[in-house]
């Protein structure tokens, strides 16, 4: 198959690459504009290249995203400004990005490759703070900031042009990926933040109790539904949770990277007001609807992932 990445030096898209070269046969197109503030680093794609074409672009760049969709059978957006604190700083920026790359790509694709799939990787915090014990798809969205305010308006897009356009779409909500390429930078997230003070002996702050329950997922398991979800028809049109079954609290979190990892410590600090704002607290998310359709079970648990992690990490710095 031919098949687009777009953001495929980010986290996920690295993921996703890697996947898409292990089913073999595929002629894979990797886009990212290596942006230093979206913090992606062509570098972690580099015992990739010679498998990939690798063009450096921007979503945001119209023309060239109607000549890159041009006989794709699959295309992925993995393309995204992921930060919380920077889509509030921000907000213009994010929206450029999160809002109106996505309806370039959407237009792009409608115009020249219209049998091509769009798959969409969204975010659980389109939600907000949970209203039942379980959140579903049919859940309220209530979210707390720009980031996930946009990227919930970016779901819509994609539904929308599959009902009036006709165009093969695919959203999935995940929820707190981590793995060996993840930004160890804390506005982009807590867990890859965890990992990388962990992997370099640091201490790991949790704010309050750490008792706020999580689901945390392999990224490696999401780029593989990812791409499965791509190929299976009966998913068209739709938005799905892709999250993990085991539900962890932040302290059992960060204490299980110190166990695996065997480095730094755990303290706890009292909450920063500007980030108990945005917290949403305890959620559990449940992924019944797509397991149910396709069957899907994530391969890794929370201490297998880490310990792939640990290894890929150790392979790198030896490198």
């Amino acid at each position: 198959m031919n098949i687009l990445i777009l953001g495929g030096a980010g986290f996920l898209g690295n993921s996703l690459v890697r996947a898409c070269l292990a089913q073999g046969g595929n002629h894979v197109v990797v886009v990212d504009s290596l942006d230093p503030s979206l913090r992606s680093d062509k570098a972690n794609l580099a015992d990739t290249l010679k498998s990939i074409q690798f063009i450096e672009g921007d979503i945001r760049d119209v023309p060239l995203l109607r000549d890159l969709v041009k006989n794709q059978d699959l295309v992925f957006n993995c393309a995204a400004q992921t930060s919380h604190t920077q889509s509030i700083a921000d907000p213009v920026f994010d929206a450029e990005i999160n809002c109106i790359g996505n309806l370039n790509i959407l237009e792009a694709v409608r115009a020249e490759s219209p049998d091509a799939v769009v798959a969409y990787p969204s975010t659980s915090t389109v939600i907000g703070k949970a209203l039942t014990d379980e959140i579903d798809e049919n859940h309220l969205e209530r979210p707390l900031e720009i980031y996930s305010a946009h990227k919930g308006v970016a779901e819509k897009h994609y539904q929308i042009y599959s009902q009036v356009h006709n165009l093969k779409t695919v959203v999935l909500r995940f929820a707190n990926l981590y793995g060996p390429y993840g930004k160890g930078f804390p506005e982009f997230g807590f867990l890859n933040y965890f990992i990388h003070l962990a992997n370099t002996g640091q201490d790991i702050t949790v704010y309050g109790e750490g008792g706020q329950a999580r689901n945390v997922m392999f990224v490696d398991d999401a780029a593989d539904i990812l791409l499965r979800c791509s190929t299976d028809s009966r998913l068209y049109g739709g938005l799905y949770f892709a999250t993990h079954h085991e539900h962890l609290n932040v302290s059992q979190i960060a204490h299980k990277i110190v166990d695996v990892f065997q480095r730094g410590q755990v303290v706890t600090v009292d909450w920063p007001e500007e980030r108990r704002r945005i917290e949403i607290d305890s959620v559990r998310f449940s992924s019944a609807k797509l397991r149910e359709i396709t069957g899907w079970e994530p391969r890794y648990s929370f201490e297998e992932g880490l310990a792939s992690t640990k290894k890929t990490l150790e392979k790198a710095a030896v490198a």
